[in-house]
């Protein structure tokens, strides 16, 4: 009968894995902050441009645009229809 010893990569290694190399990033909120270096692996933060690679097309999609709530944008067609129209009320279709 063997013990899983502490040496190699396997099931018993895994019990001394207790540093964190990565913490939570302040601009994507993921767990990709690399301490040391002080840089996001996920989003490039500090960076000013957001880390994107066109060679990770399914990355792209789940960062993009129409993936959060969209606050200003989702209501942007509908007010564009009505030529961004405001302080208007709508007219009455009651005839008395």
């Amino acid at each position: 009968r063997r013990t899983m010893g502490k040496k190699g990569k396997g099931t018993g290694s895994f019990g001394s894995r207790r540093n964190k190399s990565h913490t939570l990033c302040r601009r994507c909120g993921k767990r990709s902050y690399h301490i040391q270096k002080s840089t996001c692996a996920a989003c490039g933060y500090p960076s000013a441009r957001t880390r994107k690679y066109n060679w990770s097309v399914k990355a792209i999609g789940r960062k993009t645009t129409g993936t959060g709530r969209m606050r200003y944008l989702k209501t942007l067609p509908r007010r564009f229809k009505n030529g961004f129209r405001e302080g208007t009320e709508a007219v009455s279709k009651k005839t008395a």
